[in-house]
Formats: C-alpha cells, structure tokens, sequence
C-alpha cells in the first residue's frame, strides 16, 4: 500500500515515527488540550492510539497522519499532532461516514495549523478518495473544533446526536454534527 504523505506550505502530514509517541502521550495528558474529551489518557493508552493511526496509515496509505512543521527540515521534525481522515465507529448514528478530526499540542493553537492541515486532508477525501462527503464532530461545548470546521466550510446540520460512549448526563455527551460534500468543498 502506498503511504500518502501530504504538505503544505508550512506542514508535512505524514506516516508516524517512534519519537511521535513520547509528544503525542504529552498532548494527551495535558488537561487543557483534553478539555472536551473524557479523561487525559494514560502513557500506555496514547501509545495504542498512535499505533492504531500509524497501522491504519500502513494498510490504507491514509488515515489520522502525525502532523510536523516544514521548518524543521532534520529526520527529527517537529511533530506538533495529528490531522486527517478515518471511518467512523459504527455505532455513530451517521456511520459508515468518513470523518475529518485534528488534535494538536497546545503551544501550536491559535497559528491556524488545524485549519491549514485539515483543508489539505479534506482534498486529499475529495480529490484522491473520490468521496463524496465528510463529517465532523464534537461536544456542543466545543467552540474551537466548530470555529475550525466553519472555516473548512463544513455545514452545522443541527442535527446534534447524543454520544453512545458517553453517559447520557455527561456534560460532553451532545454532539453537534458538521458535514461538507464534494461540491461544497469545491464552491467553499
């Protein structure tokens, strides 16, 4: 299977490497980036993460790449999170879908890297897979992801689902519902 990598101007979304993992266990054990998940993850659980993105990335050529800046042209680069495209659980009300997701460390906030590396995921869905929509989610409490979807020119369905991993009283557990198909993106 051939391994896409994708860049933009100024990132690379890549394949993981082994010294993604130690940087991806930090941005998920931080309590602010984590804010709208469930729980910080433990050390051992964001290693089967990335392994699970690295071995998707390996059978399908794509997947949640491992996200590094472009400035840092060493065999070391930067890895600052991931960004990309994966299938969506089944138990989803809205599955088989496809989704668009992005979790980065928070010193790279705010300097529209989400944005930037997600656009390119989503013509790479759009150009290379050929499909025909994408979806994203999140917590009705999440205003940052949503600002980033409205700026890929994903559409609120206002359609808001109840997350079935969550209890129903949890305060993440309503989701807002973003889609974009092909030809939106095209117009957008």
């Amino acid at each position: 299977m051939k391994i896409h990598t994708i860049q933009t101007p100024r990132l690379y979304l890549r394949q993981w490497q082994a010294s993604d993992f130690a940087i991806f266990a930090q941005i998920n054990a931080d309590p602010e980036v984590m804010r709208y998940f469930p729980k910080v993850l433990s050390p051992k659980l964001s290693d089967t993460i990335a392994n699970k993105c690295q071995q998707l990335i390996k059978d399908k050529g794509w997947g949640f790449w491992a996200v590094s800046l472009k400035e840092c042209a060493s065999e070391a680069d930067r890895f600052i999170g991931f960004v990309g495209l994966n299938h969506t659980h089944a138990d989803l009300p809205f599955a088989p879908s496809i989704e668009i997701a992005w979790r980065l460390h928070k010193d790279y906030w705010g300097q529209g890297y989400a944005t930037e590396a997600a656009q390119t995921a989503l013509q790479f869905a759009f150009e290379t897979l050929q499909l025909n929509e994408v979806v994203a989610f999140t917590s009705v409490i999440n205003e940052p992801s949503q600002k980033v979807m409205q700026r890929l020119g994903m559409i609120d369905t206002q359609d808001n689902f109840c997350h079935p991993m969550l209890e129903a009283n949890h305060r993440l557990a309503e989701h807002v519902l973003y889609k974009i198909t092909r030809e939106q993106w095209q117009f957008a």
